[in-house]
């Protein structure tokens, strides 16, 4: 297996255009949200199939029960977007959001995939725009609800050998709420990505 890495210039211009992607997303869920969100600096690495379970586990948390909302995309590039809810990030959404009486189980799913889909549709499109690479998405589905993190994904499930994770931390400073943004590009798309980089390095 080749692995196809990003050179380190490659790799300056993605953690630039992946900040401004990142911002957007934040800045639209603190709109939602009625609060500061803060950031985490964006994570760029290579996870190899047979460890993504552990490499997200250490991203996120081992010891956190999470729930968790996938949403693949497609053009030039392509791939899964997951956002990932802690527990406590879970019962806060709803009052978060507005909701000042108790709501069901239908409703709290709603607002999971509906503030999933903020997320994943303001930072990959902040990040398609720059590189001028357009994006499809498939509708957002909960993959998993008050599950370990070592549960959401079955690596004997998975059409690829190895991926470029992007992983940022959104948390709500007034409200005990944290949920994490989790991009998996497969190996073909690494290629499509690395060229895509060099367009926009070349146009600035």
């Amino acid at each position: 297996m080749t692995v196809i890495a990003l050179t380190e210039e490659q790799r300056d211009a993605l953690q630039e255009i992946t900040n401004i992607g990142m911002g957007r997303a934040g800045a639209l869920l603190a709109q939602l949200m009625g609060g500061f969100v803060h950031l985490s600096v964006p994570g760029i690495s290579l996870a190899d199939a047979d460890n993504i379970s552990g490499t997200i586990a250490q991203t996120v948390g081992r010891e956190l029960a999470v729930t968790a909302v996938r949403q693949s995309f497609s053009g030039t590039l392509r791939g899964e977007a997951m956002v990932i809810y802690d527990e406590r990030g879970c019962r806060n959404l709803a009052d978060l959001m507005g909701y000042e009486d108790e709501i069901g189980a239908a409703t709290e799913r709603e607002l999971l995939l509906d503030v999933g889909n903020v997320l994943v549709g303001a930072c990959l499109n902040g990040i398609a725009d720059l590189l001028v690479s357009p994006l499809s998405y498939s509708p957002p589905t909960l993959i998993a609800e008050n599950a370990e993190v070592d549960r959401l994904i079955n690596p004997d499930q998975l059409t690829w050998d190895y991926a470029l994770l992007i992983q940022v931390r959104f948390t709500l400073e007034i409200r005990d709420f944290t949920c994490h943004l989790l991009t998996l590009m497969p190996e073909e798309s690494i290629s499509q990505l690395k060229k895509a980089l060099d367009a926009f390095m070349e146009s600035i």
